[in-house]
């Protein structure tokens, strides 16, 4: 179908415009259009889990039980303060080797855990990862992380909450979890939201992270078509091109900003209506 079309405006556009067409939708380049979805992907799906453990980190920093509290209090601190290259490479290798350590303890024998030089000890323990096992511990470490930082700002946003409004609603004999989800969460968007937005704008950057897990992103796919050719058969002949593709991927980065951020214009005035009138 592709090809009929080109064809087809081959009898209208001029020879070098239909020379820069076939270039730009040769195999490699439709592969490098569908890694898209990667990107997407895990921005799309990391920002439900960073919101997720943002909430959770934000109720355990406000329970009165002191062990939550605690807990609360390290996730943030620890997880913030861990640069994000690090935790995104280091989570899912130690996931990795603690399923394949499960097995191992659990499908070799005695003798092959004792005589074992390498890791792991034995071929059945050996966990295979693929690119979607890969792409699911990539969106887990970037809620995980993240949410660290969601957690702040939803914790910041729910002190932000009229306490009238909360003490009212005690008085009209809400439970302690009801003031907490149908009070304190619901009108604390109206605050979180800004803050929530640069948590945002952070994590979509990181996509540009997956391919240090063996994911063929659109990070990955642009350093492959941009790199020097000098071989016909593996593809057009020409010189280093990164630069091209990497300032297409910064006009790509740059565009999703600006939607993100009209996104978040729209959705701060929607969580507004009723509330901004009562403070």
């Amino acid at each position: 179908m592709l090809e009929s079309f080109l064809t087809f405006l081959g009898q209208y556009l001029p020879d070098s415009l239909m020379a820069s067409l076939h270039y730009l939708t040769s195999g490699k380049h439709l592969a490098w259009y569908a890694s898209l979805r990667y990107t997407l992907g895990a921005a799309l799906l990391g920002a439900a889990l960073a919101v997720l453990f943002g909430l959770a980190g934000a109720a355990m920093k406000s329970a009165r039980f002191a062990p939550l509290r605690a807990i609360g209090h390290i996730y943030t601190t620890m997880v913030r303060g861990v640069p994000d290259v690090l935790f995104f490479l280091f989570f899912p290798l130690a996931f990795e080797q603690a399923v394949e350590y499960f097995f191992a303890q659990r499908l070799c024998s005695a003798d092959e855990l004792a005589a074992a030089g390498s890791w792991p000890p034995c071929q059945a323990a050996q966990w295979y990862l693929g690119t979607t096992e890969y792409f699911i511990l990539a969106c887990v470490s970037l809620g995980l992380v993240y949410g660290a930082f969601a957690a702040n700002v939803i914790h910041g946003a729910m002190q932000s909450v009229p306490a009238g409004q909360i003490e009212a609603a005690r008085a009209y004999g809400f439970s302690d979890r009801q003031v907490f989800w149908r009070f304190r969460v619901r009108q604390m968007w109206v605050y979180a939201l800004p803050g929530l937005s640069n948590v945002w704008m952070l994590l979509l950057k990181a996509t540009s992270l997956l391919s240090l897990l063996q994911i063929a992103d659109i990070v990955q796919w642009a350093e492959r078509l941009g790199a020097p050719n000098y071989l016909a058969r593996v593809g057009p002949v020409h010189p280093d091109w990164r630069w091209k593709y990497y300032m297409a991927l910064f006009v790509f980065y740059i565009l999703l900003t600006m939607l993100s951020e009209w996104f978040f214009r729209k959705l701060q005035a929607r969580a507004g209506r009723g509330i901004l009138s009562q403070s």
